[in-house]
């Protein structure tokens, strides 16, 4: 009996160390509470079908390390692969009765197969964790009998094709399988086209003129809508401007085309965009500490550069910090580029064995339970900048200092991109290095903002800034070598990138832990760094 006990001891510590999970990720309440905004939005008799992301092959039997579809992790805060979430926006009544307006079907529970990868909620787990009274295993949804035609929309994201076809009879590929074969989902399904459809009955007949304009645009992306006859039909009638009465006739028969298909993929994305762009209370307290989180590591890295650095060693230091601070994953792959490979905007091999006295360009992001940072810094690898090198700087810093200024409610989402592009210009011009401000673009080639929250490049509306968004604002200017202007400015390549709290009272700097002019930034390489003593063995 003493042994019996001193067994089942052993056996509760170590089930209670294996349980133990960080407190501070998002609640059931909040992802149920997004589910019912996003029901809010729907359009009357519609349902939404969500997939969850397919796992990704890295080599042979090893896959990537999984993630989640945001949009799937946002509604759910259901983490794992092969499972489908439905969404309906008025209640729906059961065959036995039972009323409902949402279902979800999940990973199976599988004994053996968590013994090697990890255990799964299941649907008890599903119910009781997240909150869903109707979740079932992934087997079940093959049976599900939902006559999806009732439907006057059936929303869902268009499929990339990208998902594999295991043994598992309830995968990823299984479930969009019995999708398609539910909605009728035709074989040469073009989304573009159906896009092309919804534009062209909801724009007025003064309009058609406009519209041809874009689907012309369209056609030259994609030179199938020319076989397409209502879009020329359309395309005709648009021509014929003193004469409504056709371009009515080419409408309705579009309109005649699209209540024969139900199959809807561009309102789901409208209603996420919309969603995500402005973020919660609780979603701010993971952002915020992703974005200290890669903050840290900026300095950190700051404190420990050196010219003997490769640009890996920079990387493995960021990425350490991230994980010290229990960040599971990278936001995007890590950029460090020394000298001119700074010039690569998005530059990732980070395979520079010394970066001398080089510039070095360090874009990197921390991902916290989902949520991404997006901080960039650039330092002179032997902690002083030359004239050249600060010259360039002052004019990025001067030029990102506008564009947070300009990011302020109300403002256009163009609106720190301009008061960014004027300073660049500007610069450069009293530098000699372009003569026309047109040229400016030729080293500041990219855009300054991007929405920032699930996804690196978030999504949003891009409609004028509300309060509650964050963004980036990240101005730079690259001169790769053989650059037409005095080969002093070569291979020089600055970046600064900072994240932007949009609120009533301003814009809030939250990567602020990050040094950023180049007084602070000299200053900080000049502080003693926990590495300074780490040293290892010499291998030849």
């Amino acid at each position: 009996m003493k042994n019996l006990s001193f067994i089942l001891g052993l056996l509760f510590i170590a089930s209670s160390y294996a349980q133990q999970t960080p407190t501070d990720y998002l609640s059931a309440d909040f992802h149920k509470g997004r589910r019912d905004a996003f029901r809010a939005e729907m359009p009357a008799n519609s349902v939404a079908v969500l997939f969850a992301n397919p796992v990704r092959n890295r080599a042979n039997d090893v896959d990537y390390i999984y993630h989640q579809d945001p949009d799937f992790h946002y509604l759910t805060g259901y983490n794992e692969p092969h499972a489908v979430l439905l969404l309906f926006s008025e209640p729906q009544t059961a065959a036995d009765g039972k009323v409902f307006n949402e279902l979800i079907y999940v990973q199976q529970r599988n004994e053996r197969a968590e013994q090697w990868n990890g255990r799964r909620l299941g649907v008890a787990g599903t119910q009781t964790k997240l909150g869903f009274e109707m979740a079932f295993n992934g087997i079940d949804f093959a049976a599900l009998e939902l006559n999806f035609k009732a439907f006057d929309k059936v929303m869902f994201y268009n499929f990339q094709n990208d998902y594999r076809d295991g043994r598992d009879p309830a995968d990823l590929f299984d479930l969009i399988k019995s999708f398609k074969e539910k909605v009728g989902y035709p074989s040469n399904f073009n989304p573009t086209k159906q896009r092309m459809y919804s534009l062209i009955k909801a724009t007025p007949i003064e309009n058609a003129a406009n519209v041809a304009q874009t689907l012309g645009r369209y056609t030259r992306m994609d030179p199938s809508l020319t076989e397409d006859p209502l879009l020329q039909q359309f395309l005709e009638a648009a021509k014929q401007k003193d004469n409504p009465q056709i371009v009515d006739q080419a409408k309705q028969a579009v309109s005649i085309a699209l209540t024969n298909n139900n199959l809807d993929v561009e309102s789901l994305g409208q209603i996420m965009s919309s969603l995500r762009e402005t973020k919660l209370p609780e979603e701010m307290n993971l952002l915020r500490k992703a974005v200290e989180i890669s903050a840290v590591g900026q300095l950190e890295v700051m404190k420990a550069m050196h010219p003997g650095m490769s640009e890996t060693e920079v990387q493995g230091v960021h990425e350490y910090v991230y994980k010290k601070y229990g960040a599971e994953y990278e936001g995007y792959p890590s950029i460090v580029g020394g000298g001119n490979n700074g010039c690569i905007l998005h530059y990732i091999e980070n395979n520079k064995p010394s970066l001398g006295n080089e510039l070095v360009l360090m874009d990197l992001g921390a991902e916290y339970h989902g949520y991404t940072a997006d901080v960039t810094r650039t330092i002179p690898a032997n902690g002083v900048f030359s004239p050249e090198q600060k010259a360039i700087y002052e004019i990025v810093y001067k030029a990102q200092e506008a564009g947070i200024a300009a990011s302020v409610v109300g403002a256009p989402f163009s609106a720190p991109g301009t008061a960014a592009a004027q300073i660049v210009a500007q610069g450069l011009l009293d530098l000699g290095i372009i003569k026309e401000a047109s040229e400016a673009r030729t080293y500041f080639p990219h855009g300054t903002s991007h929405y920032l929250g699930l996804d690196v490049h978030d999504k949003g509306t891009y409609g004028p800034f509300k309060a509650q968004t964050v963004i980036t604002v990240e101005p730079g200017i690259y001169i790769p070598e053989g650059s037409d202007c005095d080969p002093k400015w070569w291979g020089i390549a600055v970046r600064i990138e900072d994240d932007i709290l949009i609120t009533d009272q301003g814009p809030e700097l939250l990567s602020y832990m990050a040094p950023r002019t180049v007084a602070e930034i000299e200053a900080a390489m000049k502080l003693p760094s926990p590495l300074d003593a780490f040293s290892l063995p010499s291998l030849d």
